[in-house]
């Protein structure tokens, strides 16, 4: 394809224009943003060079010569999302700072649906994720410890984070994919469960129903898991 790189390259390593010559037509930003709204609006799926192409008004050859690779438009996706942050000066508290910045991972994640499915560490080379990163380290600043834990710390937020908004999202769009009601299925399934848990065979479970057999309240869920993954890094 016209504009491939017979090496290895990172996107953000290569210029986006020529020294010389016209300016380009459009920018990494345009495509960037065209592409994450068609991925919004159709899903991740829908994204290809050739729709892309065909949506900023340009040949799929021409696009190649922006965006080598389909990899690389992903990546300029990654980035151009990761740009929502707000990073407010840090607190000195490190663990509200962290659990602030994963509430907006969170929100971040529920606004573009197929981005839990393209994080990597790859695109943690991107200028917004390198401005997140650091930001993560500066308000963990007050931590003691080294800095490859504290990205281990990171890491590990962001691992619960993606999780718990896939199973999320996943949960969302198989009920729409329902011929009924998500209540009606519900209390169907609850009611089956009711039978095998009283039905002696599991002991442990119908113990744990009689201790709390009220709905989950999922917000906590989610609070808890996040702060039980920093103290885990609190306590060395």
């Amino acid at each position: 394809m016209a504009g491939r790189a017979a090496e290895p390259e990172v996107i953000w390593a290569r210029p986006e224009r020529a020294g010389r010559g016209p300016r380009p037509a459009h920018s990494r930003a345009d495509i960037a943003a065209t592409a994450v709204r068609v991925a919004d609006a159709e899903g991740i799926d829908a994204v290809s060079m050739r729709k892309i192409a065909a949506e900023l008004g340009m040949g799929t050859m021409s696009l190649y010569n922006y965006v080598p690779r389909k990899e690389d438009l992903y990546e300029l996706m990654v980035d151009a999302v990761s740009g929502e942050y707000e990073f407010p000066e840090p607190s000195g508290d490190w663990r509200a700072d962290v659990l602030g910045l994963a509430r907006q991972a969170r929100a971040l994640m529920h606004r573009h649906p197929w981005l839990p499915g393209l994080m990597s560490p790859v695109y943690g080379f991107s200028p917004n994720a390198l401005a997140y990163l650091e930001y993560c380290l500066t308000c963990l600043d007050p931590l003691d410890l080294p800095y490859g834990t504290k990205m281990e710390l990171v890491a590990a937020v962001t691992s619960v984070v993606t999780t718990y908004v896939a199973n999320e999202i996943a949960t969302v769009e198989r009920t729409r994919s329902l011929p009924w009601s998500a209540e009606r299925e519900q209390a169907v399934r609850i009611a089956y469960l009711g039978e095998q848990v009283a039905s002696g065979r599991y002991p442990r479970l119908a113990a744990s129903f009689a201790e709390d057999a009220g709905p989950i309240d999922l917000e906590a869920v989610f609070e808890r898991a996040l702060r039980r993954t920093l103290e885990g890094f609190a306590a060395g």
